[in-house]
């Protein structure tokens, strides 16, 4: 198993003076490479034989010497950026992975900075040699797959966690949802001890919006995955009466099932706020001893769908965090499982390293068809799809977009795309899928759990507080010093693949046996904080009228 790290295949500069953006690298050689640098105590790491940056594994001074590199500092150097392994001329590619991250704005010389300051981001042509990179997969027999304890509902699902949600279908209820769920203190589901808790998903939408429209559509697939979802052991829908997304064409045309562990209201047949809250009580109170009534047991890893997502990212993340995730997602696909990447944005001019392990043309066009709709979605906006990145992400290291994806596309692993599926559309797949959604945090999680997401792995380098339900959220530092100071929100600190006291592949090995503890209930530093109640943000896509 080996996780992925740089691009394969060709890039052709299609702006003047780029030069050639031509990539000889194997996954395989920068993995190596990768490893191999990794693995030292020097202050430098080189990724890749054929780069031309270097990245500070700490912070570096002007002047500092470092003479293994043949380099002096001109320039103090942060943590985790880039400094010039050699002179770059102007409009000459710059290399991390063997992968064209942008061209010099400028002459850059020998122990410089090289940062958003001096690299211009410059568009290619990217040849998405649709399955040029699919290798098979060396499945684990079923006899000998990993399993977790997992929780298994009537109709075959499994659960990783056992809540009772509740939905409102626009704005207009959802302080009546909260009040519902408030009313579920600790103490008075004492008596209930293998329920997780009464959860509330509030939302800001949900009437004044265009209907039929790509929005209204999105805002019902989104409810209903998580009305379906395995993880809520019964589900109520509130809405209030007279707006655009009736609860009643809601269930309908979602293929919804009403029944006793799926119930609705409507506060204006009900008799208003307090009604509906009362009301609300009783039907979650009839829910809860079936619900209390689940028993854990061992299942196959192959049941486990894992959404993956980073925030806060540094120049970190991409050469421990992200591809030792991918390395756990390798060893999920092997047992049969799914891991979902997502944050369309953050692919951007890495795409190429997707399509070239998409399992067919078909698969790989799908994906580069939701990058041209982005495209035309941020025109003319200030977005990060059309290259600059947060404040966080350029204070870690991290340049523009092209960089920043570089680092992002790695958390799917190596092993084929298997397909490619719109914001919260239900998963059948098993495998490594993609599913489109923005790269903000809340909204491309909550479009995941609403797929069939069961557990969620975020990565993180200068520190993310978030949190989910009813699918809990496992949190990857980057970085030792960030888990160290953030320690209470971390559940792993991938940083150990920095230190060089860990290989990617025994951090995967790592990861993978966290998530298993986790879906058996083991509770995240996340869920340890109480967190989740407030992160359910599908995406809004029209028009407030």
């Amino acid at each position: 198993m080996t996780p992925a790290i740089a691009a394969s295949g060709a890039t052709t500069a299609s702006t003047a003076g780029a030069g050639s953006a031509s990539s000889g690298a194997t996954t395989s050689d920068a993995v190596a490479a990768a490893t191999a640098a990794t693995a030292t105590a020097s202050p430098l790491l080189r990724l890749h034989r054929d780069d031309n940056v270097l990245i500070a594994r700490q912070v570096l001074g002007l002047g500092q010497t470092l003479p293994e590199f043949g380099l002096r500092l001109k320039a103090q150097v942060p943590a985790g950026h880039k400094i010039a392994a050699r002179r770059i001329a102007a409009g000459e590619p710059v290399r991390k992975y063997n992968a064209v991250i942008g061209v010099a704005a400028r002459d850059i010389e020998p122990g410089e900075h090289v940062h958003a300051h001096n690299i211009a981001l410059v568009d290619f042509d990217r040849d998405p040699a649709f399955g040029a990179d699919v290798t098979p997969i060396d499945y684990v027999p079923e006899a000998e797959r990993a399993t977790f304890m997992g929780i298994v509902r009537a109709d075959g699902r499994v659960a990783t966690r056992n809540f009772i949600g509740i939905l409102a279908s626009v704005n207009c209820s959802s302080t009546a949802i909260n009040r519902i769920a408030a009313h579920f203190t600790p103490e008075r589901l004492a008596a209930f001890p293998n329920v997780d808790g009464v959860v509330a998903f509030a939302q800001t939408s949900g009437c004044g919006m265009s209907s039929p429209s790509p929005h209204f559509d999105l805002l019902q697939r989104t409810i209903a995955g998580y009305a379906r979802h395995p993880n809520l052991a019964g589900v109520l829908i509130v809405g209030l009466g007279c707006e655009r997304n009736q609860v009643a064409g809601l269930v309908e045309s979602q293929h919804l099932v009403a029944g006793r562990n799926l119930r609705t209201l409507v506060m204006q047949d009900t008799g208003g706020t307090r009604a509906t809250i009362e009301a609300g009580i009783r039907a979650v109170e009839a829910m809860l001893p079936e619900a209390n009534e689940v028993r854990r047991q061992p299942v196959s890893a192959a049941h486990l769908k894992i959404g993956l997502e980073c925030g806060g990212s540094d120049g970190f993340s991409g050469i421990g965090a992200n591809p030792a995730l991918g390395a756990a997602m390798d060893l999920l696909v092997r047992h049969g499982g799914t891991a979902i990447l997502s944050e369309t944005p953050e692919i951007h001019g890495v795409e190429y390293m997707l399509t070239r392990r998409a399992v067919s043309a078909e698969v790989g066009q799908k994906l580069l068809d939701r990058l041209a709709w982005w495209e035309d979605y941020t025109r003319g906006h200030n977005g990060q799809f059309n290259g600059v990145v947060g404040p966080g992400n350029q204070a870690g290291g991290l340049a523009n977009i092209f960089e920043k994806s570089l680092g992002s596309a790695m958390k799917g692993g190596t092993t084929p795309l298997q397909q490619v599926y719109q914001y919260a559309e239900p998963i059948e797949q098993p495998g490594f899928v993609f599913m489109d959604s923005p790269g903000y945090d809340p909204v491309a999680t909550t479009g995941q759990i609403a797929s069939g997401a069961n557990l969620i792995c975020f990565t993180t380098g200068r520190g993310s507080m978030f949190g989910s339900k009813p699918a809990p959220t496992i949190k990857l530092a980057s970085n030792t010093p960030m888990f160290t100071r953030l320690e209470e929100d971390m559940d792993i600190n991938c940083g150990q693949v920095i230190d060089g006291t860990l290989t990617i592949e025994q951090m995967g090995q790592r990861i993978f046996e966290h998530i298993l503890r986790s879906a058996s209930g083991e509770p995240t530093k996340s869920e340890l904080l109480g967190l989740g109640d407030h992160e359910f943000v599908p995406w809004h896509l029209g028009i407030v009228s």
